[in-house]
């Protein structure tokens, strides 16, 4: 490399360096030591990446993926010298009020990010789902003679990103796979808040990355040919590929260069001063770009124009009318084919296993929905029946990794061409809260899978009876937790589910309920709640959703025979009841009605609607099924205790022997 190509370069690398730290100066919040310490190693890959700042949704595009949020002002530094659709005011505008460039970048907010990365760790997930959404598109579309997707997936990351378990896991599945077109540039800096790495990591990443099957390169990060050498060598190479950067924090920032105290403050207007004077740039300009320097980035422009046109040239091409048929079912998904399973009113089914049976007709009509769970396919019934595993098949076998999972399948909900699934254990949702979050802030239309859903699950006991975790999700804005009383109702949630650009979480029993008359007038499940049963003169309202819908209709027929009568709302997704009209709400629950929800978990979110809830108020314990829904108060006389002292009845015993609803 000649001296006045490095000279161009060093002054690209400087206009990277100086866009950031003014930034978070004019900010006066934010992060400059990672974009200062990256940008050499940016300006080499904006050589290598395809991309077209003009379509930032070009399928074939290579995805990038900045794992740590704390290099925002380099993205948004780098969307607006490519040519994206980002302005110096915007730059100006950072961690503002309405401004584009916000604290952390989000997805849907700015062209260019490709995914909202949030907590550490994630981004490096999302890159592995977005190199797999890759790779099942490509075994789908590519040919012999023409191939459709051929792209690469780039993820930077940092020290913080590769500490945070999630990444293990990740990165595991990814050297299983041998996803060979993913490459993750690891800026090695050694530093985090507390200081050096040190004080709390020692362990080898090179040979941690190898155990995990990945060819792993080591760099100079601030030495331009090396970062062009191992950015070839690993687009040629058979299996993922990490390249490990050294790299300096905050490099060019004098004194402070290689020091904690640059990654979450400003440098300081002085500073940045005597900076830009030692590189040549102008101290008293900020917001400062070349004009040599933005010509050279706007490369992207043209660049990218070009490409995508000779893709779609390629696309043009005759023996591609096959494959472009399958592009466009995979790019507009029909759901109207499905023939979804139909049940009788005599079987007695798991929600689990109806959704097991819908699982397998929504992937029968629609090519691109895949998924798996995290190693419980057989109790979450997930298995996609003779539809072949992963890469070439439906079925994903995300191990245990539940971490990863939620953030590989939000990735690959973003990819456009794939609608993914993933399960697991209701009680196991924990472990990918981050995702679930970042999948309702992004509004990613993401299908969680959860089964085994209240202390149902019996004798597994309280660590497997997930008690609280409805109320947890049901707080989430922009989730959609759903909780069928029976196989039919599950159906009709599906149907709903699959219209609606949002994530969704299926919330399953373990045990087997029975199916209600499949020709009853469901009211509207799309709305969230509906009215299951009506009685002429109704004193009281039962509100219930899942396994205690039949309890609840059990319940208000024995009632009758002390003179109560109860209507009965079945509630499948407490979330969307919730947005709609006082009116529609008021023709579910009748105003002149008491109110009495059941719900054998927390159960508290309901009282903005009862007047009083069985719920449950402590972790729950090992034992039968049977019996502890008898210890914990889901019982019909249970119910009617409750519903008579609401309604002013005496209670007696009645003849409960009698199986009615």
């Amino acid at each position: 490399m000649v001296s006045s190509e490095i000279n161009i370069k060093q002054k690209m690398a400087d206009t990277i360096r100086f866009l950031a730290s003014d930034m978070v100066q004019k900010a006066n919040s934010g992060h400059p030591g990672a974009p200062m310490g990256l940008a050499d190693i940016m300006v080499v890959l904006s050589e290598h990446l395809k991309h077209n700042p003009k379509n930032p949704k070009w399928l074939n595009r290579d995805r990038l993926v900045f794992s740590g949020g704390h290099a925002s002002s380099l993205i948004y530094s780098m969307l607006y010298l490519w040519g994206y659709d980002v302005s110096l005011d915007d730059l100006r505008e950072f961690r503002q009020f309405g401004a584009k460039t916000a604290g952390h970048p989000e997805y849907g907010e700015i062209a260019g990010v490709e995914i909202t990365t949030g907590p550490l760790g994630q981004g490096v997930a999302n890159a592995v789902g977005f190199a797999m959404a890759k790779e099942y598109s490509a075994n789908l579309l590519n040919s012999d003679s023409c191939k459709l997707i051929d792209h690469k997936v780039y993820c930077i990351c940092g020290d913080g990103d590769l500490q945070e378990g999630i990444s293990y896991e990740a990165c595991s599945i990814a050297g299983h796979l041998k996803l060979k077109d993913l490459i993750l540039i690891y800026d090695s800096n050694s530093i985090t808040i507390e200081g050096d790495t040190s004080i709390a990591w020692s362990e080898n990443i090179k040979l941690r990355f190898e155990a995990q099957g990945w060819s792993v390169l080591e760099i100079d990060g601030h030495n331009f040919k090396e970062i062009d050498s191992a950015l070839n060598l690993a687009k040629g190479g058979d299996r993922p590929t990490l390249i490990i950067a050294k790299t300096k924090i905050g490099k060019g920032a004098l004194e402070l260069e290689g020091s904690s105290k640059t990654h979450g403050s400003p440098l300081g207007e002085e500073l940045i001063k005597r900076a830009k004077d030692k590189a040549g740039f102008p101290s008293n300009k900020s917001f400062f770009v070349p004009e040599d320097v933005l010509i050279r980035f706007r490369c992207a422009v043209e660049k990218g124009e070009l490409l995508e046109r000779e893709w779609r040239h390629l696309q043009k091409q005759a023996p591609l009318i096959e494959q472009n048929h399958t592009l466009e079912r995979l790019l507009n998904p029909d759901f109207s084919n499905i023939k979804f399973p139909e049940f009788n009113s005599d079987e007695m089914v798991a929600t689990r296993d109806s959704n097991g049976k819908i699982l397998n007709a929504i992937a029968r009509a629609v090519p691109n929905f895949i998924g798996g769970s995290a190693d419980l396919a057989p109790s979450n019934k997930t298995e996609l029946k003779d539809m072949g595993d992963f890469p070439n098949g439906r079925n994903i076998h995300f191990g245990i990794r539940e971490h990863a999972m939620g953030a590989i399948t939000n990735a690959m909900a973003l990819y456009g061409t794939i609608i993914p699934f993933n399960s697991t254990f209701f009680v196991f949702s924990d472990y990918l809260k981050p995702a679930v979050r970042i999948a309702s802030l992004s509004n990613i239309q993401n299908f969680f899978i959860w089964t085994h859903d209240s202390i149902g699950v019996g004798e597994d006991g309280p660590t497997h009876q997930p008690i609280e975790h409805l109320t947890q999700f049901r707080a989430l804005p922009n989730f959609y937790v759903w909780r069928p009383a029976d196989a039919t109702e599950n159906v009709e949630a599906w149907k709903s589910a699959l219209e609606m650009e949002a994530p969704h979480a299926f919330v399953l029993s373990r045990q087997k309920l029975k199916v209600l008359k499949p020709k009853r007038d469901f009211g509207d499940v799309s709305r969230g709640a509906y009215l299951l049963k009506r009685r002429k003169g109704a004193t009281l309202t039962i509100m219930a959703s899942g396994s205690e819908v039949i309890l609840a209709l059990q319940s208000a027929c024995h009632l009758e025979v002390l003179g109560v009568r109860a209507n009965i709302v079945s509630v499948p997704c407490l979330d969307l009841f919730e947005e709609q009209t006082r009116e529609y709400k008021e023709q579910v629950i009748d105003k002149d009605t008491k109110v009495l929800a059941v719900e054998a978990s927390r159960a508290i979110e309901y009282y903005k609607y009862a007047d009083d809830v069985i719920g449950i108020d402590s972790f729950g314990a090992s034992a039968p099924a049977k019996r502890l829904f008898n210890k914990f108060g889901f019982t019909i006389e249970n119910v009617m205790r409750r519903a008579c002292d609401l309604v002013g009845v005496e209670y007696r015993e009645v003849n409960l022997d009698v199986t009615i609803y």
